[in-house]
């Protein structure tokens, strides 16, 4: 069987051969265990699902400690280049250096490749320990900006000179200094949010609910207070919305203008009716109020758009609702070159490095994320149904052993055997 590269099309659509070469970085600590499990259990779903007609030739490329040790470098210029070549690849979790440079590797991945999508699909898997009541109601997808908001932002440090002349800018040209309670302490922070790196977010994430026939598009913010950072992201949201995806959306914007002309009880039964046409409905929520959405009317929420900071903290606390970030998937993507880097969401857990004692659904699960975005769903489908199998049999790793009633203890190797045993996978 031939390899071949994974190419974007003219069309905006990626070709994918049946053998593809896909770069992989094993990652940092716990990293060489979850992916090896993962590759296993990849690799036979794969085998399984086509007979044997389509196989990934697998690809290492170095970033982290490994990088390190070997090049001097914690992230190699060769790495970027194969990771840009090949379009798609797949990553464990790695160590962020210390000290000057490189503020985070997995930062610098996105940013040197445009991944401005932080995309975060967040379900519950039935048997899976929870600390909410009914965690089989959250059930969304999340788009968080990549590149922008305080993964792009500018810091001073409290007493430096360039504090000392942002201050003065602030005081003598902008008259904001009042603003400032304790003017030769602060430090400063900017944080950049554009209607370009909006839009393209808000566009990715409304193509993907309608491509998907979800019912909703929430833009969370906190435009309540920051006017024109986070308030312009949600106006741009809802102005993309209603110029670009035309009848096939309908806005809070429409329904407030029905309501302020015909009246609430009118616009309500427009929304009513709208949402019976099979047109998607794009809202906006406040960010901490979100928050507690998540706890209590998660069911109500399909698909988030949200800028880096809301992101990080709503994708951590959603997957708490469902277990937690050890069986949450995720992915970085740029959806206009194609460019995608799927990757574990947990961190490096060094004391457990070398132990085959960690659960690597997470990593797993961005594999079938992966497999997903390639178009090969019978075996992206064929590794969630077995994983889901295996779970809900109580043979599990140390994390959800200690949750559980009667169940038995699983090293990461042999997890992955009983997810491939329980989808056939065999021989």
């Amino acid at each position: 069987m031939t390899t071949q590269k994974i190419t974007m099309g003219a069309d905006g659509r990626l070709n994918i051969p049946d053998n593809p070469i896909i770069p992989f970085i094993e990652g940092d600590g716990i990293g060489p265990d979850v992916w090896g499990a993962s590759k296993l259990v990849i690799d036979a779903a794969i085998a399984h699902a086509y007979g044997g007609n389509r196989k990934i030739e697998w690809l290492e490329i170095l970033a982290g400690e490994k990088a390190f040790n070997k090049t001097g470098e914690w992230l190699p210029i060769e790495t970027l280049d194969k990771a840009r070549e090949y379009l798609i690849s797949i990553k464990g979790p790695l160590t962020t250096p210390i000290g000057g440079g490189i503020r985070s590797l997995n930062v610098a991945l996105r940013q040197e490749l445009d991944l401005f999508v932080c995309l975060r699909p967040i379900k519950w898997y039935k048997g899976v320990p929870s600390p909410v009541v009914h965690p089989e109601n959250v059930n969304m997808t999340i788009f968080r900006e990549n590149t922008e908001d305080i993964y792009a932002g500018i810091e001073f440090s409290a007493g430096s000179p360039e504090a000392a002349k942002l201050l003065s800018f602030l005081t003598n040209e902008l008259g904001a200094g009042k603003k400032i309670r304790f003017p030769e302490s602060s430090a400063f922070g900017i944080k950049p949010v554009s209607k370009d790196g909006s839009e393209r977010l808000i566009r990715a994430a409304i193509q993907y609910a309608l491509d998907n026939k979800l019912p909703s598009v929430t833009i969370v913010h906190k435009g309540n207070i920051m006017k024109f950072t986070e308030g312009g992201f949600k106006i741009w949201g809802y102005e993309l919305a209603e110029r670009e995806f035309g009848d096939k959306v309908y806005t809070w914007g429409q329904w407030e203008n029905a309501r302020k002309t015909q009246g609430e009880e009118a616009a309500n039964a427009k929304m009513k009716s709208e949402t019976a046409q099979g047109k998607l409905i794009i809202k906006d929520v406040i960010a901490d109020n979100f928050l507690q959405q998540i706890l209590l009317a998660p069911q109500d929420y399909s698909v988030v758009a949200t800028l880096n900071l809301n992101g990080d903290y709503i994708s951590d606390a959603a997957a708490a609702a469902v277990g937690g970030i050890g069986i949450s998937p995720g992915a970085n993507i740029n959806y206009v070159t194609g460019h995608a880097v799927f990757e574990a969401t947990h961190g490096t857990a060094p004391r457990f490095a070398n132990t085959d004692t960690m659960n690597p659904s997470s990593l797993l699960l961005s594999g079938v994320m992966m497999l997903e975005y390639m178009g090969w769903n019978e075996a992206a489908k064929l590794i969630e149904d077995a994983l889901a199998a295996t779970i809900l049999s109580k043979r599990v790793t140390i994390d959800f052993y200690n949750l559980m009633k009667d169940a038995t203890l699983l090293k990461t190797s042999e997890f992955a055997k009983e997810i491939i045993k329980n989808g056939v996978m065999e021989g």
